[in-house]
């Protein structure tokens, strides 16, 4: 039993900056990965950036996002700036949790929150 719960997304105009947190509660061993996702309408869920033993972005994030994680507080943060209309899309946290030490490791999913740029 693990919740992510998001917050952070809205409105803003393009070139603006936004925040998106997500914080982890329930039953956690460890978070052995954790990072955000966006689904833009009709397409699959991509990657945006993932915090774990190493740090990811995709191409089209670079330079522009920045992901941190605080381990001890189970929360990972998505700063982004210099918004653009194509960022637009449903972000969702993500987190790889081992629930028991012993029990393998599962995916699980925030609610999504809603990003839009206008141009």
């Amino acid at each position: 039993q693990v919740q992510l719960v998001e917050s952070g997304g809205g409105l803003v105009q393009a070139g603006g900056s936004l925040t998106l947190s997500c914080a982890a509660s329930g039953k956690i061993y460890s978070i052995l990965r954790t990072g955000w996702y966006r689904q833009f309408p009709g397409k699959q869920r991509e990657l945006v950036a993932s915090s774990g033993g190493t740090i990811d972005y995709a191409d089209s994030v670079k330079g522009r996002f920045t992901i941190s994680r605080d381990v001890a507080k189970n929360t990972v943060t998505l700063q982004m700036n210099a918004l653009k209309p194509d960022d637009t899309a449903s972000y969702y946290c993500h987190a790889l949790v081992k629930t028991s030490r012993f029990i393998p490791e599962y995916d699980f999913w925030g609610q999504g929150t809603q990003v839009t740029v206008s141009s």
